[in-house]
């Protein structure tokens, strides 16, 4: 096994801050003056607050009217709400790796959740070999900054490789619970079953999980901290708390009937021809697609209502952690030194999770399948439509940050790395962020350049099984590739964020361009393509028409 570079920065921490950073403060329950004075002359703290599966209108900040957040809404309120931010990929691992290096997925060959999915002899493609674990000669950023003297903790979701290459190898000080793998093991009622997280009859896994938060702010309140606080929440199985459910079951039978659908389809754009809207809305009315499954010709149902009252709850109590972490920082004198990241990992889950082509989903199922809507955004997990990669992202940088602020700027997961070193005031690491930009400029109000926006997927999705494909944002434009048979789609943003008028045909001279800009990107990452599949000899529905 290879070992991490040592770069012995921590060994120059006392000549870049002051000794009253590393002296013992006596505790208080009201912090003093001078006791205030102290935590505010040594380096910020930070907890970065990540949830799962949270679609970018899943927050009543950005404009859900049945989930109620009013933490996550005070921190807009007090932070800045980045509206144009994005995952690294639609699924959770590649993502979580570009948060920790700086570096695109493809950039890793980290490009699908861990494990993966299997492939099928049906499909025309077959996914390269992807990473199972992120590398140890990555720095991550807790490695970086625990070289500086941060205390690390790593409490929550992992899944980003098992021993020996989970969070204790990668830089933490502390992992809660020791379980690296993407969903809770024994679901979110208690015994969680998990090693290294004891529990008692009647918890719940988000609100036990912030015990530990609570623990390790409170231990911690001497000395700079890094709390990673990677939430299971609000990932299947869907498992809503039962006094907030209720409360939700309450708000639905009080609650308008919707006037649009509860559902519609979508096809997959790379066939040829692609399935018209008007075609699809009909399909909606055959008996092949009532039912919650695959459907035929790779049509998945899409969830337009958010409606589903074990999700609500799943996201209230959410909601509730981050008040309960905000707080305690506030008891403990830290919040003026402690800068807070909001972010989730992909969009919302409005389509089925299937994993294979014939896997029905029954009527018990359901609320496991489709758990909210993404509307305005077209898609869902999974899709490399705005409502598999747009997430909720907000940040409140203390006496730095312009409060109560909304950013326009197109922004992406690989920034957060070189953002947090500028913030903490430590070196840049350009070499392991070569992907990110530094966005503390736009959290204290100033524009950024514009820069390309790129993802690779060379995987067939989970999610509607989606073909491989990639995708650039650049200014409004973005255009998606599909590998296939090398289909393009691409949608002015700005006039068009549901991404329903396909300008390819129409302005060809833009979409060759986007193009080119990501073929250049995936040569310059060395970016894994899939392959033909020698096995594909079979129709997966050969009683359906085109």
């Amino acid at each position: 096994m290879r070992r991490k570079p040592q770069h012995r920065w921590g060994q120059k921490i006392l000549g870049i801050f002051s000794v009253s950073c590393i002296v013992a403060i006596a505790s208080a329950t009201t912090p003093t003056y001078s006791h205030a004075k102290q935590i505010l002359e040594r380096p910020p703290n930070f907890v970065f607050f990540l949830v799962d599966d949270l679609g970018w209108r899943d927050v009543g900040s950005f404009g859900s009217s049945f989930y109620e957040t009013p933490n996550i809404d005070k921190l807009a309120s007090q932070g800045v709400r980045f509206t144009n931010a994005y995952a690294a990929s639609h699924v959770c691992s590649p993502t979580r790796a570009s948060i920790m290096t700086g570096k695109y997925p493809a950039r890793l060959r980290l490009t699908d959740w861990l494990s993966g999915r299997r492939s099928y002899p049906f499909e025309r493609l077959r996914s390269p070999e992807f990473l199972q674990q992120l590398p140890l000669e990555e720095i991550t950023i807790a490695e970086a900054l625990k070289e500086y003297g941060y205390r690390t903790a790593h409490i929550g979701k992992w899944h980003l490789g098992e021993d020996p290459y989970g969070p204790l190898q990668q830089g933490f000080d502390l992992q809660v619970p020791r379980w690296n793998k993407g969903w809770p093991k024994a679901g979110y009622y208690a015994p969680f079953e998990f090693e290294g997280l004891t529990d008692e009859e009647g918890q719940y896994l988000t609100d036990r999980l912030t015990d530990v938060a609570e623990t390790f702010i409170s231990d911690n309140k001497d000395q700079p901290f890094f709390l990673y606080m990677s939430h299971f929440a609000v990932h299947d199985p869907i498992h809503g708390r039962p006094d907030l459910t209720e409360k939700y079951k309450e708000k639905v039978a009080s609650k308008q009937e919707p006037s649009g659908p509860s559902f519609i389809l979508e096809g997959n754009p790379d066939d040829q021809p692609p399935l018209t809207r008007e075609r699809l809305n009909l399909l909606m009315r055959e008996s092949t697609h009532q039912g919650y499954q695959v459907l035929p010709q790779r049509t998945v149902k899409i969830k337009q209502n958010q409606d589903n009252i074990h999700f609500a709850a799943m996201v209230e109590a959410m909601d509730e952690s981050l008040g309960r972490i905000l707080q305690k920082l506030e008891d403990l004198g830290l919040v003026d030194n402690t800068i807070i990241i909001f972010f989730s990992d992909n969009g919302g889950m409005s389509g089925a999770n299937f994993g294979r082509a014939d896997r029905g989903v029954s009527e018990k199922e359901l609320d496991t399948a489709f758990s909210t809507s993404n509307l305005p955004l077209r898609g869902a997990k999974g899709w490399l439509y705005e409502g598999g990669v747009r997430v909720p992202m907000i940040v409140k940088w203390p006496h730095k940050g312009k409060s109560g602020t909304v950013s326009q700027e197109p922004v992406i997961s690989v920034d957060f790395y070189p953002t947090m070193l500028e913030m903490a005031g430590l070196p840049a690491m350009p070499d392991q962020a070569v992907d990110g930009t530094s966005l503390a400029p736009a959290v204290m109000g100033e524009p950024l350049d514009t820069k390309p926006i790129f993802w690779h997927f060379p995987q067939y999705s989970n999610h509607g099984m989606q073909s491989p494909g990639g995708a650039v944002r650049f200014g409004d434009y973005k255009l998606l590739e599909y590998y296939e048979n090398n289909t393009v789609q691409l949608f002015n943003l700005r006039e068009d964020l549901g991404e329903q008028n396909d300008l390819s045909q129409t302005e060809p001279d833009k979409a060759d361009e986007l193009r080119a800009l990501l073929h250049a990107w995936r040569t310059e990452v060395s970016a894994q393509m899939p392959l033909p599949n020698a096995e594909y000899a079979i129709d997966p529905y050969p009683n359906q028409s085109k």
